[in-house]
């Protein structure tokens, strides 16, 4: 069984500049006010076709608030045969901390 690993953000960073997908589980209102630069807000509306369109080879980071909402998405993913999933710990709330130059803002 597929399963997902926890990790920090100075370790999501290799894997961010390699074209790894990052997903936002936040609320809509919180995404479209301030994201990280390449992350796709991930929903209940949209989740079926990032799934059937994404390929299962590309590492996933899963972005929530403050990384622990992440671990049930990134399980999910991970038994939905993505191989490579993470749940960035810190979500947002550090990454932003840590490198605001690499958020957009809404």
């Amino acid at each position: 069984m597929s399963t997902y690993s926890c990790i920090d953000i100075n370790d999501a960073l290799p894997l961010l500049e390699n074209d790894a997908v990052v997903v936002d589980i936040r609320d809509t209102a919180s995404f479209e006010a301030s994201h990280m630069n390449t992350a796709i807000s991930l929903n209940n509306d949209n989740v079926q076709a990032f799934i059937a369109s994404t390929n299962k080879d590309v590492p996933v980071i899963v972005c929530c608030y403050h990384g622990n909402s992440s671990k049930g998405a990134a399980e999910f993913l991970a038994s939905q045969g993505f191989r490579n999933v993470y749940s960035l710990n810190g979500g947002f709330s550090q990454w932003s901390a840590m490198y605001p130059e690499q958020c957009e803002q809404g």
